[in-house]
Order: structure tokens, then C-alpha cells, then sequence
């Protein structure tokens, strides 16, 4: 089941934690991770953050409005021993169904070069790699854009 969830709450607080210690394992470079994200960024009508859960948490993500109408996935994670069960695919429809719903016209993320399965299911759910913008163009040696229209 996915819902959505208070970013500041003690599971959405567990999954980032886990989350930022894995990305800070595989991309150990100075600048290479974007860990922040605002509550005010996922607050009702501005975005969401989402939980997925069976009896115990086992992911999460988050989309926010940008200001040119574009919404972004941000801090998607699922953890290790959940991983291959479609709990990522479940989260990504979650997230995509939530910036429909705030009115976007397309989607778009940042995730590493070293992280083949992430990129995987964004290319299987119809995702195009795009040239970095914003913050990403500090890490570009790392980092992979990609954009979906809506």
C-alpha cells in the first residue's frame, strides 16, 4: 500500500536516513548528492511525500512543484530486501499520479550513474535521459536527468 506520509514523521525521518547513508556510500565525491527537500516543497498542492508500507515501511519518494510547471521525484528509495517486488514501480505510479493531480505537464528526476536499476525502472515507465540543469549541473559527472511528459 502506498500513502502519503508527513515528511517529518519517524518513518518518512528512517527511510531518508537509510537512504542518505546508501547514496553517501556509492557517491562518496565531494557535491555529488542533493539531499534536500523542504516540507514546504511537498506540502498539500505543492507536492507529496509517499510511503510505501506491507505491515512495516519499505520505501518512499517524494515529487515537488517546480516553478516552470514541471514536477520533480525526489528521495525515491526502497530497501534492499524489498527490492525486485515492484515496490519502486508502485511509488514511481504513486508520485507520476500525484503531479497529474497538481496539474504538471511533465516530470522530472536526477538519480546516479551508478545506480543501474534506478535508471532501469525510470526508462521502463517511458523516462528520457535530459541534459543536467539547476544544482544537478555541479554533479553531472554522476548524475543522470531525466524528464517524462505527462
Amino acid at each position: 500500500m502506498i500513502e502519503r506520509c508527513d515528511i517529518l514523521s519517524a518513518d518518512a525521518q528512517a527511510l531518508i536516513a537509510r537512504l542518505d547513508v546508501e547514496l553517501a556510500a556509492i557517491y562518496p565525491e565531494e557535491g555529488a548528492n542533493h539531499f534536500r527537500l523542504d516540507p514546504a516543497e511537498v506540502a498539500p498542492g505543492r507536492g507529496g511525500f509517499f510511503v510505501a508500507r506491507a505491515n512495516e515501511p519499505l520505501g518512499c519518494g517524494a515529487i515537488r512543484l517546480l516553478d516552470d510547471g514541471r514536477a520533480e521525484i525526489k528521495r525515491m528509495f526502497v530497501l534492499p530486501a524489498a527490492r525486485g517486488r515492484g515496490v519502486g514501480r508502485a511509488i514511481l505510479t504513486a508520485l507520476l499520479d500525484e503531479a497529474r493531480a497538481l496539474g504538471a505537464a511533465s516530470v522530472v528526476l536526477e538519480t546516479g550513474l551508478r545506480q543501474r536499476e534506478a535508471i532501469a525502472l525510470y526508462e521502463r515507465a517511458g523516462f528520457t535521459r535530459i541534459p543536467p540543469w539547476g544544482e544537478y549541473i555541479a554533479s553531472a559527472a554522476t548524475s543522470v536527468c531525466m524528464m517524462k511528459p505527462l
